[in-house]
């Protein structure tokens, strides 16, 4: 199902932000993966999986893909959208919760209820979470996404961004960060397997159990807007890829990462050259 219009930006961010960083920084930083693109995955499967360069050029087109500008290396698209030729390209996969349109195709019982027997609902999105609250339903429900995962690696995609990881934060407490934790293992796992590099996108409250859960670098929505940046780099080692959407968000992240980090603004509503929404910056 295709994101054309509807941004994936995180939620609850400020309060998380702060908690997040007091967290890392607790933590050593991690070793470096070395000056190559390639390091092993850590997880069963393949020796090694491609990583995104640092400090490339980045554009986030989960919108619909278009001719990437000059100095792009890594692009970000949806998994029904293609690969761009000759880049380094992420493939967008909502694993978390169920996208409106595709609600009536997933089992009813892989829906999340409260004890009304409601399903609860991402109120910005209207989207269903999925019920990752028991190993049981962890693996139904990992089965479905990995499919969408091996679709991004017949394509020729290099690695895969599973959305809505901070779900468990809109559950009602139904959902807990060990639930998200071992559901993410479980993609990961799959994701290596099929020579796939995983990010984590958001979610900086988890970076600090990035190399528990497998992750291999971040796909951050406006670190630079909430004072977030730190926490992703430190844990990532510098391989991450943000995307900002507001002047304010792009000169923070600048500010202090610029030449770091991989850096982009674009519209809220990721569009399309052309668009009368559309909009990109690197500067």
């Amino acid at each position: 199902m295709s994101r054309t219009g509807v941004l994936r930006a995180s939620r609850s961010r400020t309060a998380l932000g702060a908690l997040a960083t007091a967290l890392v920084l607790a933590l050593p930083a991690l070793a470096g993966c070395g000056s190559g693109e390639r390091r092993d995955s850590g997880s069963p499967g393949p020796a090694t999986v491609r990583l995104p360069p640092r400090g490339a050029g980045f554009d986030y087109q989960i919108g619909g893909g278009y001719r990437p500008a000059a100095g792009v290396r890594i692009v970000s698209r949806d998994r029904s959208d293609s690969p761009a030729p000759g880049l380094y390209n992420i493939c967008y996969v909502n694993a978390f919760q169920a996208q409106p349109a595709e609600r009536s195709s997933w089992p009813a019982d892989l829906l999340l209820r409260d004890a009304r027997g409601r399903v609860v609902i991402d109120e910005d999105w209207h989207e269903p979470l999925l019920d990752i609250g028991t190993p049981a339903k962890r693996e139904r429900v990992a089965r479905r996404v990995n499919r969408w995962i091996d679709g991004c690696a017949d394509k020729g995609f290099d690695a895969v961004e599973p959305d809505n990881y901070d779900s468990y934060t809109r559950s009602r407490r139904l959902l807990t960060t060990a639930d998200a934790t071992a559901f993410m293992t479980l993609l990961s796992r799959h994701a290596h397997a099929r020579h796939l590099a995983i990010a984590q996108k958001n979610t900086a409250e988890l970076a600090s159990v990035r190399v528990r859960t497998g992750l291999d670098f971040a796909v951050a929505e406006e670190c630079g807007q909430y004072d977030e940046c730190e926490v992703y780099a430190k844990a990532f080692d510098g391989r991450v890829v943000d995307v900002e959407y507001t002047d304010s968000g792009l000169r923070a992240a600048r500010a202090r990462w610029g030449g770091r980090l991989s850096i982009v603004r674009r519209d809220r509503d990721v569009s399309v050259p052309g668009s009368a929404a559309y909009v990109r910056k690197v500067r």
